[in-house]
């Protein structure tokens, strides 16, 4: 776990693992969200990310076989490069769907899922994962049809476990292990 991911004092904590996006990224979806999201709560820039699998509340002593599942699941996997396909709604947030090209994000995610599983700390759902990125929160679909955002292809290189600590004005997102791909 990195400093930036001390954990003490806690009996729980809410846990996913994700893709953080590339800073440039970040930029031109939050350009492209206060441009053409219109209603319900814009995902911060700070929380946009592609999720790879939520586990939910665990107790803190999941942290390091967590962390441990991530790094081996990560082992060898090039780095993901994906396309924006559309932009979705389902009933409570808004979408942008990803192209894996190579389809080495959906392979991460499998064997993610599968040490996770074996673990005894996620249980995998029922539906095929879908590489997305929230965009926009809200309590009941807005039913937007926004033009997707021009980011063209882009390369995420790390993998990495957070911490969400829900607060009044939403989630806040804390990286407890970043684990670099590709080798």
């Amino acid at each position: 776990m990195t400093a930036a991911g001390t954990v003490g004092g806690r009996e729980s904590l809410r846990l996913f693992c994700g893709f953080p996006l590339p800073d440039d990224t970040v930029r031109r979806v939050a350009e492209w969200q206060a441009a053409q999201l219109t209603d319900g709560r814009v995902v911060p820039p700070g929380n946009l990310h592609v999720t790879l699998a939520f586990l939910g509340s665990r107790p803190t002593g999941d942290v390091e076989q967590v962390a441990g599942a991530l790094r081996e699941a990560a082992e060898g996997i090039e780095p993901p490069v994906f396309t924006v396909r559309r932009y979705r709604e389902t009933r409570s947030v808004g979408m942008l769907v990803l192209d894996d090209a190579s389809g080495s994000a959906g392979a991460l995610a499998e064997r993610l899922h599968e040490r996770l599983e074996r673990l005894g700390v996620y249980e995998r759902e029922k539906r095929r994962w879908l590489a997305h990125v929230t965009v926009l929160r809200f309590k009941r679909p807005p039913r937007l049809e926004p033009a997707v955002p021009d980011l063209g292809a882009f390369e995420v290189v790390r993998a990495a476990l957070y911490h969400s600590s829900l607060r009044p004005g939403g989630a806040q997102y804390v990286v407890l292990e970043s684990v670099a791909l590709g080798g």
